[in-house]
């Protein structure tokens, strides 16, 4: 989403000087530990908003109880977000990192409320053992992505295309209302973004070495690299809810 061009994933780090690379190592360190703590305090943030909106009234505003489907309200509480994220994306080079900030919290609150009626539909108990699934998964995927010397900038041109073809899809099945081809839709984005959440971390681990000691434009670059896993984590955690998620 950031304008940023990566470097060459496979490039070689600085080696000339001992104590650079010390400093290197330690401000990686930094950024992603920084990039860590903006993506699970925004996890933490959807969550609790989310169960509070579930356990208010408000919740029955977001679902035309006739159609089941999202209400007008529903899908406002849907696309607002998007139109959060459209701005920080197109306004990364003129928004300071404090801008940013907010907005990212800004989005983690509305993507809470618009996930709140998942808990009208799945069980608490199913929910809690999706989350927790989805969180070891990306733990491991994410340590894979960090710490592999191959490099994933391929494999990600390919995620890219596949997640285009995924939403194409999706639209389709808006259509069709086929329970068999969700469950195919669901199977492929638990793929897709499982590989996504390995290329963007080793994606956000490079981008450091081009814009450390950049200041703001570092700030920056490990909030959008937070959003990036957030969404990464959050849309493979609603796909696998499709197959260990337990109706009410």
């Amino acid at each position: 989403m950031a304008n940023w061009s990566d470097p060459r994933i496979g490039a070689s780090q600085p080696t000339t000087d001992i104590g650079r690379d010390v400093a290197y190592d330690a401000g990686l360190r930094a950024h992603m530990l920084s990039v860590y703590n903006y993506m699970a305090s925004a996890v933490l943030l959807t969550g609790i908003v989310s169960l509070l909106f579930a356990k208010s009234d408000l919740v029955l505003a977001l679902v035309n109880w006739n159609t089941g489907r999202p209400s007008g309200l529903g899908y406002l509480a849907m696309f607002a977000p998007l139109g959060v994220v459209l701005w920080m994306s197109f306004g990364i080079n003129r928004i300071s990192a404090a801008t940013a900030q907010i907005l990212y919290w800004a989005y983690a609150v509305l993507i809470g409320i618009s996930l709140s009626t998942i808990f009208l539909f799945y069980t608490q108990g199913s929910i809690a053992l999706t989350f927790f699934a989805t969180a070891g998964s990306f733990a491991g995927l994410s340590l894979f992505g960090y710490t592999t010397k191959r490099d994933l900038s391929g494999m990600g041109t390919f995620l890219i295309m596949g997640l285009v073809g995924l939403i194409v899809a999706m639209v389709v099945n808006l259509f069709l209302q086929s329970g068999t081809f969700s469950l195919v839709i669901a199977a492929i984005g638990v793929l897709i973004f499982a590989g996504l959440t390995a290329y963007d971390t080793q994606k956000i681990k490079s981008l450091y070495f081009q814009l450390a000691g950049t200041g703001d434009e570092l700030r920056k670059a490990a909030i959008f690299g937070a959003l990036q896993l957030y969404l990464d984590f959050l849309n493979m955690f609603l796909f696998l809810l499709r197959f260990m998620g337990n109706r009410n």
